[in-house]
C-alpha cells in the first residue's frame, strides 16, 4: 500500500525503508494539514457512502484508511478549510459543514480514528491503536471579524486557525496578495491574543513574512506552521525566512515542512505558474482536484513534462530548517488532497516511510526523528494549552470588534 519512487535510483535500500517502518510505529506521523475535507466536499458532497474511505481511493484522493495506516499516520490534522472566495456568513457556514463532515468521519470509522481536542487525546488514541483525527481552520475569512465565531469554532474542537488564506484578511496580510495591513492589524493582534487565550495554535502557513513576525511579537504561546517549508531552500513567499526560522526556540513553535512541489523544487515554481494558467484558460480554479480538473491538469503535464521532486527535496529543506530552528521545532505537513501534484515516492499518504527512509540515510537519528514525526506537536499543543489555563485565569474573553480597533 505504500507509495513507490518513480525513479528507482532514488529508491532507498530495503534495510533503510524497514527501519523507517520501524521508527514510524515507535513515533507516528503527525501530519499537520490535509485537504480531505474539502475534497469530499468537492468530489462526493461529504457521503461516505459514496466515496467509501475504507476502500482503496487512489484513483480519486490522496487519502484512505488503509494508505493512512501504511504511512505510519498516528495523528492528522484534517484542514476545514474553504477557499476565500466564500466571504461572511458563506464562509463562516462552508466551514461548520467542514467540522461536521470530520466529526461524521470520525463517527463513520471509530475502529481507525478518533477525534482529538488535546495533546493527552492525541497520546490516548495513539495508545489505542486510533489515528487521532484533529482540525485546524484555514483561513481567518472563516471567522468573519468575529471573536464570538472563533471561540465558537473552538468549541467545536477547531485547534488551529491559519491567519489568511490566499489572499488578505481585512485584519492580517498573505504571503500571496499584495500587503495592505503591513503584517497584523490591530485586530488581527486581538485575535492572536484571544487564540492564545482559548489554546487554539495560531498557524501562519499561508501568511506573509511581516504577518509571521508580528504573530510571533504578540503571541505568548508556541506557533505552529502547518505546512510551510524554508524560503532559503526555494525562494517562495509561502515558505519561512531565516530570520523566523530562528525566532522558534524562543517561541516554542514548530515549522511542519510541506510537500508541494512549487514550495520545494525551484524549477517547479515557473511551471506550476503555467499550469496554473492552463486550468484558469479551461475555466477552472488552479486549486480545483475534481476528477475534471485533475484531467485537465493531467493533459498539459503530458504536454509539458514537468520538474518532478523527491523525498531528498524534502530532505533538504528539513534539513535546513533542523539546522537553523533546531530539532525541537519541526515537523510534517504534507498537504494532501489540497494540491495537484506531489513528489515522486510522496505521492499519497502512504508515503511517509520513504521521507524517513531518506533522512536515515543522511544520518538522522531515531530520536531526532521521533521529534520530527510525533513529540514536537504533540508538544506544540499541550505548551499552548498551558499557556491557555494561565490566560482563562488572567483575562475574559475580548468582546473587542475590528470597528472598534481597526477604524
Amino acid at each position: 500500500m505504500t507509495s513507490e519512487l518513480l525513479d528507482p535510483s532514488a529508491s532507498p535500500a530495503a534495510g533503510l525503508l524497514e527501519r523507517a517502518r520501524a521508527v514510524l510505529r515507535e513515533n507516528p506521523v503527525v501530519d499537520g494539514h490535509n485537504d480531505l475535507p474539502w475534497a469530499m466536499r468537492e468530489q462526493a458532497g461529504y457521503d461516505l457512502d459514496a466515496l467509501d474511505l475504507a476502500a482503496d481511493q487512489r484513483d480519486r484522493l490522496h487519502t484512505d484508511l488503509a494508505r493512512l495506516a501504511a504511512g505510519g499516520v498516528g495523528a492528522q490534522f484534517w484542514s476545514v478549510y474553504v477557499p476565500s472566495r466564500l466571504a461572511g456568513d458563506h464562509a463562516v457556514s462552508a466551514t461548520l459543514e467542514q467540522i461536521d463532515f470530520v466529526r461524521a468521519l470520525a463517527e463513520r470509522f471509530p475502529d481507525r480514528l478518533r477525534l482529538a481536542f488535546t495533546a493527552a487525546d492525541m497520546e490516548s488514541a495513539r495508545a489505542g491503536g486510533r489515528i487521532a483525527s484533529l482540525m485546524g481552520a484555514e483561513g481567518g475569512h472563516s471567522i468573519d471579524c468575529s471573536l464570538a465565531t472563533l471561540r465558537a469554532l473552538y468549541e467545536l474542537g477547531v485547534r488551529y486557525l491559519t491567519l489568511t488564506h490566499n489572499d488578505n484578511t481585512p485584519w492580517a496580510d498573505s504571503a500571496t496578495d499584495k500587503p495592505v495591513a503591513g503584517g497584523l492589524t490591530a485586530f488581527g493582534e486581538e485575535v492572536v491574543r484571544e487564540m492564545n487565550r482559548l489554546g487554539m495554535l495560531v498557524d501562519l502557513s499561508h501568511v506573509s513574512a511581516g504577518t509571521m513576525r508580528d504573530a510571533l511579537r504578540v503571541s505568548e504561546a508556541p506557533v505552529l506552521f502547518s505546512h510551510s517549508s524554508a524560503r532559503a531552500v526555494c525562494d517562495h513567499p509561502r515558505n519561512v525566512p531565516d530570520d523566523v526560522l530562528a525566532r522558534l526556540p524562543v517561541n516554542g513553535g514548530v515549522a511542519m515542512a510541506t510537500f508541494v512541489p512549487k514550495f520545494i523544487l525551484p524549477a517547479a515554481i515557473e511551471w506550476t505558474a503555467a499550469a496554473d494558467e492552463n486550468m484558469r484558460a479551461h475555466g477552472f480554479d488552479h486549486l480545483d482536484t475534481t476528477p475534471a480538473g485533475m484531467a485537465c491538469q493531467r493533459a498539459f503535464e503530458e504536454a509539458t513534462p514537468r520538474p518532478v521532486a523527491t523525498p531528498a527535496t524534502v530532505a533538504d529543506h528539513l534539513d535546513h530548517m533542523r539546522e537553523v530552528a533546531g530539532i525541537d521545532h519541526i515537523g510534517i505537513g504534507g498537504d494532501f488532497d489540497g494540491t495537484a501534484f506531489l513528489p515522486a515516492g510522496l505521492d499519497d499518504v502512504a508515503g511517509y516511510p520513504n521521507l524517513i527512509a531518506e533522512l536515515l540515510r543522511r544520518g538522522w537519528s531515531e530520536t531526532d526523528l521521533g521529534k520530527l514525526t510525533w513529540h514536537n506537536a504533540v508538544r506544540v499543543l499541550r505548551d499552548a494549552e498551558a499557556v491557555s489555563v494561565r490566560l482563562r485565569a488572567e483575562r475574559r474573553p475580548s468582546i473587542a470588534t475590528i470597528a472598534q480597533l481597526d477604524g
